[in-house]
């Protein structure tokens, strides 16, 4: 930290600044030798640089901060939010646009759930939105295997304990049902994996479909399964304007 008040970073998080890669991939990219600062090879992730100043370089080519891009998908079922899967599965890359560069997801979604997922290469923007202390609220649609009555919705509210956790829900109600499941929609003001599945386990209640409609003010809305479009300037600064609320 107290570099960084003095214009320095460390170097995986400065790839990571300048929308080069995430910080996770920076630390392996620099172990394996491929980066130089001010044309001499380092393979320490924390060496400290100056943004603007140092030249770093990967693989012989200089480094410059990328255009930030901000995009909004609907993640579709089966498929998981990594760049790529030892065990050969799908993955969200597979639905972007070619010709982008990189971006990496805000957060996950896991394999057998959908909806609203956020890419981006500003790491820092990325950062605040998912940042504890936010607590920006995340809505879902969960599909359950039985007609949801007060007492399943409130009990989701009071939460259950696994390992340790106390797992609960911010809000939760019937959106409709038929006459042997029921759609619910959960709001959540933190990020625990696997929260909702794991809260709805608890009760001993099966999650059929789950769907993430909303983060903070930005919405799911019609796009479509596998679809990706950019945010607005105004999407951006409702999701920055809904950060500094919930900071204060």
């Amino acid at each position: 930290m107290a570099a960084e008040k003095h214009g320095r970073v460390g170097l995986a998080r400065a790839l990571s600044k300048l929308g080069f890669c995430s910080r996770s991939q920076a630390f392996a990219i620099i172990r394996s030798g491929r980066v130089r600062v001010n044309g001499s090879l380092t393979r320490n992730p924390e060496s400290p640089v100056r943004l603007g100043k140092d030249r770093l370089e990967v693989d012989g080519e200089t480094i410059v901060s990328a255009e930030f891009v901000y995009l909004a998908m609907n993640k579709p079922r089966g498929i998981v939010t990594t760049a790529s899967d030892e065990k050969g599965r799908g993955t969200v890359y597979d639905c972007l646009p070619e010709n982008l560069p990189w971006v990496g997801p805000v957060g996950r979604l896991d394999k057998a759930s959908e909806g609203l997922l956020l890419l981006t290469n500003d790491s820092e923007w990325g950062a605040k939105i998912l940042a504890p202390e936010t607590h920006l609220k995340k809505t879902y649609h969960a599909q359950v295997d039985r007609v949801a009555e007060d007492e399943l919705l409130a009990a989701i509210v009071r939460g259950v304990s696994a390992k340790g956790d106390l797992l609960r829900a911010q809000r939760a109600r019937l959106i409709r049902q038929g006459t042997k499941n029921s759609w619910i929609e959960i709001v959540l003001d933190e990020g625990k994996n696997r929260q909702i599945r794991r809260i709805l386990e608890g009760l001993g209640v099966e999650v059929l479909r789950l769907v993430r409609v909303a983060i903070g003010p930005l919405e799911l809305g019609k796009l479509g399964k596998g679809d990706v479009r950019p945010l607005s300037l105004a999407e951006r600064v409702a999701v920055d304007k809904a950060i500094q609320r919930r900071k204060q």
